[in-house]
């Protein structure tokens, strides 16, 4: 989700090949050995395989709201989004794999993360600021994931304007258009795009 949102964003087309994690391809294991998701090939051969650093490069080729001036003063939210906060999102999630606490733990770590979040959205309408940047996709995937563990606490919880930002996104037409179901691919499949669209592929 948080590359397809970063390639969106960039108006970047790809082929797209959906896979199951429970039946991983061997095209994508050969590609990428750690075998996770997302995977990005370039043309000349290059993978990426993390989804930050796919979003890196995809503004990199393409930026139109000026993201790239915005990944130093990122960085510290990101890192904790993708260190401490995702650690216990993970716990959170698969609590019953964790059974050395109660779930209730893991998600009173992960509202370290978000109470920090409500302060900063308390006085602005985005992470860093009055505009959408790269601070607010690179987040938008794990905290919509936070949400979705228990739905009712959630927007119940004392982070209304968390609540805000990210009820705003999940109405948005961004969020909605990389949000298409698509079947797992197969070899031999005729070519699916991404976001659907032949034309300037990488």
């Amino acid at each position: 989700m948080r590359a397809r949102l970063g390639l969106s964003y960039a108006n970047i087309t790809c082929e797209l090949r959906e896979v199951s994690l429970k039946d991983k391809p061997q095209a994508m294991i050969t590609l990428s050995p750690k075998a996770t998701v997302p995977i990005l090939q370039l043309a000349d051969g290059r993978v990426i395989d993390e989804s930050y650093d796919i979003i890196t490069w995809a503004i990199g080729q393409n930026d139109p709201d000026g993201w790239r001036a915005f990944l130093s003063q990122s960085a510290a939210l990101i890192n904790t989004n993708d260190g401490p906060f995702k650690l216990a999102l993970d716990k959170y999630k698969y609590a019953s794999r964790f059974t050395e606490h109660p779930p209730q733990t893991y998600r009173a770590e992960g509202e370290i993360f978000l109470k920090e979040l409500e302060k900063i959205l308390q006085e602005q309408p985005f992470l860093l600021g009055q505009k959408q940047t790269i601070a607010d996709i690179a987040l938008l995937p794990f905290i919509r994931q936070f949400a979705h563990v228990d739905r009712l606490w959630f927007f119940a919880a004392p982070y209304p304007h968390v609540q805000n930002w990210l009820t705003r996104y999940l109405g948005s037409d961004l969020f909605k258009n990389i949000m298409t179901k698509y079947a797992p691919w197969q070899a031999g499949n005729p070519a699916v795009y991404f976001p659907d669209s032949p034309e300037d592929n990488i």
